[in-house]
């Protein structure tokens, strides 16, 4: 007994002469801290999540390069990518609309603000409905300007915007309820109406979806509706026909095709009105993909679990899986890194090499439409049976090679889905230029076996981004796309 009593009494002296001498410290409680109701300033709760907060600072920061081979957006060597030039055909179909002036790959949240200010004004022409997705204080505008929100020019409502947050993009209110930092929509006037077109319970929504939703506030197409005046009238996302996990290209096209109000731009080379497709990421995923059938969300793969000190915390600094090593990816694949990132790889490549051969077809029969106006207006008959289906057959090829194009997963979000629609994309466009090669020789035309496309002409005219090219001097190809262009033929002057 007493070979263990002494050695505890000797253990409580220590303890007395190591805090005898200091009082010991007052360990305070943690402090809760109250978000208010509608507070959009970051800094705020970062006050009552300080590593949230961090961690979301960090999207201001380059990534380093050489980790995203289509998707380069801001790394350290600060190159805005110019999709016009590494697309040419591209140039040509959105001529005579703000994407053909200037059309750069994304830089992530931080930027997607600031990169309306540095934007050519032209993408900004449709007023304060741009802000949609571009600012906090948008679903604020909306609810209390109505109309004048979507209506009034764009630095009208950017200038209501308070000056500290005039560059800010998205923020902590976009996407958490205040009280409680649960997930919640704050785009009920876009995403909320959507859902009921669907006719989605919100109630029966898993934490899981709303993972996904909340990214799908902004990451879908959308259209701008337009008044007798040509103003922008409204905003919506061409969902109707369409269900939970099946928003197909077929019922988006079908809605954009009938719905009058959506005519945003006129196309320079075939004179069409037309509607426009945006980075559609929600849908194609969505859309019966590996991933989404498994149960894994937008944030699974954009914003994976890291610890930071001993918290674990979901990573705030949004991006993707290959700038942050595959790390999102190894949660569930066993697989390196270096494997992982050449599968990603091989599906981008064949997504881009179907993508180029459906856009060039598509552009071939804007530039035959061209030419078949140009013989109308010149008083040559042209067989209006066959028009009219080469300009359907044109339609239907045209957005779909768009839908893919504007898709930021370049087909990695679901493959075979995206294969799929630029099959069909060429198909269309193949169709229509058989039928109107028709047209024009039965109307004495002699059409060539290759369409000249004169791309240099519509890189060259592009507004306040004019790539002054010099005559004579030979288009470059910095992207190595017409290595990547298999067989198919592009006939241009440069």
């Amino acid at each position: 007994m007493k070979k263990i009593v002494l050695p505890m009494a000797l253990l409580a002296a220590g303890g007395l002469l190591l805090t005898g001498c200091n009082p010991p410290e007052k360990v305070e409680a943690v402090k809760p801290v109250k978000i208010a109701d509608g507070e959009i300033d970051p800094g705020e709760w970062g006050k009552a999540y300080p590593v949230h907060y961090d961690l979301w600072k960090m999207t201001e920061e380059p990534t380093e390069p050489g980790k995203s081979k289509y998707k380069k957006g801001f790394d350290a060597d600060n190159i805005t990518y110019d999709k016009l030039s590494e697309f040419p055909y591209m140039a040509l179909l959105f001529n005579g609309w703000g994407f053909g002036v200037e059309y750069n790959e994304p830089r992530g949240h931080a930027y997607m603000l600031k990169d309306q200010l540095e934007i050519d004004p032209s993408r900004i022409g449709a007023g304060g409905v741009c802000l949609t997705c571009k600012t906090p204080y948008a679903p604020k505008f909306e609810k209390e300007m109505g109309y004048d929100y979507y209506s009034k020019p764009w630095a009208e409502v950017h200038g209501m915007i308070p000056k500290e947050h005039q560059e800010l993009g998205v923020a902590c209110i976009d996407c958490h309820d205040n009280k409680d930092m649960s997930l919640a929509l704050s785009r009920e006037f876009t995403l909320g109406k959507a859902l009921d077109v669907m006719q989605v319970d919100r109630e029966k929504l898993s934490h899981q979806e709303m993972r996904s939703l909340v990214c799908a506030q902004c990451h879908v197409t959308y259209n701008i509706e337009k008044d007798a005046k040509n103003k922008s009238a409204g905003i919506y996302f061409p969902w109707q026909g369409s269900s939970w996990g099946n928003i197909s290209v077929e019922n988006i096209i079908k809605q954009i095709r009938s719905d009058k109000s959506v005519g945003e731009w006129t196309q320079t080379v075939t004179g069409y009105k037309m509607p426009f497709m945006r980075h559609p990421e929600f849908e194609l995923f969505s859309r019966d993909s590996v991933h989404w059938m498994a149960g894994v969300s937008c944030a699974d793969c954009h914003m994976p679990y890291t610890k930071v000190g001993s918290n674990k915390v979901s990573d705030h600094r949004v991006t993707s899986p290959l700038k942050n090593d595959m790390k999102a990816c190894q949660q569930c694949h066993s697989e390196t890194p270096e494997w992982l990132r050449k599968q990603v790889f091989a599906i981008q490549d064949r997504t881009v090499s179907m993508m180029i051969r459906s856009g060039y077809a598509t552009a071939a029969v804007a530039k035959l439409i061209e030419r078949v106006h140009e013989l109308q207006a010149a008083g040559t008959a042209i067989d209006q049976g066959l028009y009219a289906k080469a300009k359907d057959f044109y339609m239907e090829a045209f957005f779909r090679s768009l839908y893919i194009g504007a898709e930021n997963s370049v087909g990695f979000h679901n493959p075979t889905e995206a294969m799929r629609i630029l099959g069909d994309s060429t198909a269309f466009a193949m169709k229509a230029e058989g039928l109107l090669r028709q047209a024009l020789t039965k109307a004495g035309e002699d059409v060539p076996e290759t369409v000249n496309l004169e791309l240099d002409k519509y890189l060259n005219e592009r507004g306040k981004k004019n790539l002054n090219y010099q005559e004579g001097v030979e288009f470059t190809d910095p992207f190595g796309v017409q290595d990547r262009l298999v067989d198919v033929q592009l006939n241009s002057s440069k």
